[in-house]
């Protein structure tokens, strides 16, 4: 499973990474605003799962499943 980050610091950022390391999922993040205007977002964070993507409360979502099992 290849999971990415978009991310550009901001609260809802630092809370979905805080997330991610609390359950332990390894991910990769990319900062590069340039980057994630080309892939097409327009608002951060950005949680990649392989080919979906998740804005904030989905990503939220899919954390909690992965975590619970």
């Amino acid at each position: 499973m290849n999971i990415t980050l978009y991310s550009t610091g901001c609260p809802q950022c630092k809370v979905l990474k805080m997330k991610l390391d609390a359950a332990g999922i390894q991910y990769n993040t990319v900062s590069d605003q340039a980057t994630m205007v080309a892939l097409g977002f327009h608002s951060a964070p950005i949680l990649q799962v392989d080919n979906t993507t998740y804005k904030f409360t989905d990503a939220i979502k899919w954390i909690r499943e992965q975590a619970n099992g």
